[in-house]
């Protein structure tokens, strides 16, 4: 009866005749749902529009859509003790590793959670490294590109609610490819993945080097370049750190503010706020032009990343590196530098090196 009652409420029919003990429980129910529409993130020019869903059966019925064969399986577990919320666990036998989809139906087993509302309740039981800031799970939108990460071999992960589908194990060069890579020819596709490699590391550096050259290396820059520095320098009270600190934070200060306000304000907000506010802060003597160049090509640059969790564990880092170039130099910024290469070392899902096929694996 307690099981009965726990699915009418959850909306199904229970059927009962008079003189039989038992009823029969039928699914009827019919939620509101929204229309497949193409995802804001993730977006291409030539390839599929199609996007996921919140709700679960849509969302398996994209990927049937795209695998018609039965070598694509589907395990499906119940979370949080107040939501019953459903999630699955989809793969394609024969290419996923058998002891990697055990192991994460034994994760999702475990976890006595009260609600899964958002998608930071799922993935903390995903990721194998979980104090970790780099994004140990690919996220996408993309039916088309959840796929393809099954025909690779990973493993993936829908919650019915979420839009959002997980892939697992995820290693840094998967971070940095697109979906419209496959559309383009291979010169042209590799040269754009090499120019997000390039992206990546001056959104992470940049700032730093040019804190380290600026303040204890100035013979590293040419004389031209270093007599107009110092012709900037000369009128603006603040030092190199504490422009460059200041730069940084307010400029994740826009995009926070362009990120939570409606589209339109939002972008008017970005647009005046690095036009103006730049504009006035440099002719008011308060910021050199080099100091908002260099923040300004390194957050260009972090944008060109195709994964916004790995931009936002970039944007971290970035300010530890400046951090370090204050107290040391160039030599604190290669000991951040280190520091980071050996965390990437150390990280690893489901026996897989974070910076596989680069590494070996565990």
């Amino acid at each position: 009866r307690m099981q009965a009652a726990s699915d009418v409420f959850a909306g199904k029919t229970l059927l009962v005749v008079e003189g039989y003990d038992g009823g029969l429980l039928l699914d009827a129910k019919e939620y509101p749902t929204r229309s497949v529409q193409e995802p804001d993130s993730g977006k291409v020019l030539r390839g599929s529009h199609d996007g996921f869903t919140e709700t679960l059966v849509q969302n398996t019925a994209l990927l049937r859509r795209r695998v018609g064969k039965p070598a694509l399986k589907l395990w499906e577990t119940m979370l949080g003790s107040e939501t019953k919320t459903r999630v699955d666990i989809l793969y394609i036998e024969g290419e996923a590793p058998p002891e990697q989809v055990e192991r994460i139906k034994a994760r999702l087993s475990l976890p006595d959670i009260p609600a899964v509302l958002a998608a930071g309740d799922v993935e903390q039981y995903l990721a194998g490294t979980p104090r970790g800031i780099f994004p140990q799970v690919i996220h996408t939108e993309r039916p088309d590109r959840f796929v393809l990460g099954l025909a690779r071999g990973k493993i993936g992960v829908l919650c019915d609610g979420l839009p959002i589908g997980f892939l697992l194990p995820a290693a840094l060069p998967d971070m940095l490819r697109v979906q419209e890579d496959r559309a383009r020819h291979a010169a042209v596709a590799t040269a754009l993945v090499l120019l997000r490699y390039l992206a990546l590391f001056l959104s992470l550096a940049l700032p730093a080097l040019y804190v380290a050259i600026a303040m204890y290396h100035q013979e590293m820059i040419p004389y031209k370049l270093l007599q107009n520095v110092i012709d900037s320098k000369q009128s603006v009270p603040f030092s190199t750190a504490a422009e460059t600190l200041g730069m940084l934070l307010s400029f994740e200060l826009l995009q926070e503010a362009g990120i939570r306000l409606p589209d339109p304000v939002g972008q008017t907000v970005s647009v005046i706020g690095a036009l103006i506010v730049g504009q006035s802060a440099v002719e008011a003597k308060v910021l050199s032009p080099i100091v908002i160049i260099v923040v300004a090509m390194a957050g260009i640059a972090g944008y060109a990343q195709p994964s916004q969790e790995l931009g936002a564990a970039i944007r971290l880092w970035r300010v530890a590196l400046v951090l370090g170039a204050v107290v040391l130099g160039l030599y604190g910024v290669m000991a951040g530098l280190m520091l980071l290469l050996w965390q990437l070392c150390a990280t690893e899902n489901l026996g897989v090196s974070y910076l596989s096929p680069l590494t070996d694996s565990r």
